[in-house]
């Protein structure tokens, strides 16, 4: 399988292509970043290089973006442009972001989620069955990352969220920190902590007034989502054009 990365120069960019070098069903064919990308990296001394996507002309099977979601348009036109599976490992999009992601899949098969870890999926559905079980509970999401991530709150615990929030008939708010005052009935709050080199922590808590679960997921290491895109590239390939996640290949 050939691939092209986008967010080459970036930790979790160096990160998948370490990954990529110890396959054996796939190579990076072309890298691209806005920043200058190491000479030294041995992972892309093989591979062409260049400062935007939109100027790669190498033929290749699959497309992965680990850049940032201001790049999403241009990574999107790109895709559907050439034709190619597109995996989306970015996050923090906005509506319009997310626009045009929709968009693109209605051209091309488009992997998307707000965390590549299959781990953090199975978290998610836990913390719906909660949500399910004690409809009437208060729940709070506190999410921890290293003090250099860009969005806040993490697009997982947007995730976390949203899934609960469906599970309750799309009723009530999703609230980040306090900047909505005194909770209602029915809300979700988010907290964001940003600290020291943490690779990711998502705890969720659920009161019913009487008695509190705690779930928690913690990351150790950032291999942990390159394996999960090593698995959505291997997925995407093999999809007709559509919209896909971690729950389509569970």
């Amino acid at each position: 399988m050939n691939v092209i990365l986008c967010g080459a120069g970036g930790r979790m960019g160096r990160e998948l292509a370490n990954e990529v070098a110890r396959c054996n069903d796939m190579q990076i064919v072309a890298a691209a970043d806005r920043n200058p990308i190491d000479a030294n990296c041995a992972c892309y001394t093989n591979c062409a290089v260049y400062t935007s996507i939109s100027d790669v002309r190498e033929s290749a099977d699959v497309v992965v973006d680990f850049s940032h979601h201001t790049a999403t348009k241009e990574l999107a036109d790109f895709a559907v442009d050439r034709g190619l599976p597109l995996v989306v490992a970015t996050t923090g999009q906005t509506e319009e972001e997310r626009m045009y992601i929709a968009k693109a899949a209605q051209s091309v098969p488009v992997f998307f989620c707000g965390n590549m870890s299959l781990g953090v999926t199975l978290f998610v559905d836990m913390s719906v069955r909660f949500a399910k079980t004690f409809p009437y509970a208060d729940v709070e999401i506190i999410e921890t990352h290293h003090k250099g991530k860009a969005d806040s709150p993490s697009g997982t615990a947007l995730m976390i969220a949203n899934a609960v929030r469906e599970a309750r008939g799309g009723e009530g708010r999703i609230v980040v920190g306090n900047r909505d005052g005194v909770r209602q009935s029915g809300d979700i709050g988010i907290s964001s902590v940003r600290l020291g080199s943490v690779v990711g922590e998502h705890e969720v808590r659920i009161n019913t007034g009487f008695q509190t679960f705690t779930l928690k997921h913690e990351a150790h290491s950032r291999r942990l989502f390159t394996i999960g895109a090593l698995h959505a590239m291997r997925f995407i390939v093999t999809k007709e054009k559509g919209l896909y996640n971690v729950k389509d290949f569970l």
